[in-house]
């Protein structure tokens, strides 16, 4: 073999490289986009109505109905945290591990919001 039959093979190996280098990382990038908590959040409304939501995105505020909740059910794979307002802020949140649930306090109000740990 040649020197230069040598120069041209390393050159398509890196460049072979480079790309699946480069491919990788834009799909690893984008694979966050539309993740899930895979599994279920499922509360019970003040009205006692059982709602259950499944696999809902990591991203975002999630408004529980308008009579809000007093017990919740984490049963995905990621955290929550809750709100007493509509828009996930505030004080007097309460953090629900994975696979937990959790009741509000007598006279604390209920539950408005959540969001994800992630």
């Amino acid at each position: 073999m040649s020197v230069t039959a040598i120069v041209p093979r390393r050159r398509r190996r890196l460049a072979l490289a480079a790309g699946v280098s480069l491919l990788a990382l834009a799909a690893t990038g984008c694979s966050g986009l539309g993740r899930t908590a895979v599994g279920p959040v499922t509360y019970t409304t003040e009205r006692e109505a059982v709602i259950q939501v499944n696999s809902p995105s990591v991203r975002g505020c999630h408004r529980i109905a308008p009579a809000g909740a007093h017990e919740v059910e984490n049963g995905t794979l990621v955290d929550v945290i809750l709100y007493r307002t509509r828009d996930c802020t505030g004080r007097g949140t309460t953090y629900v591990p994975t696979r937990f649930s959790d009741v509000t306090a007598p006279g604390s109000g209920p539950w408005r919001s959540y969001s994800f740990v992630h």
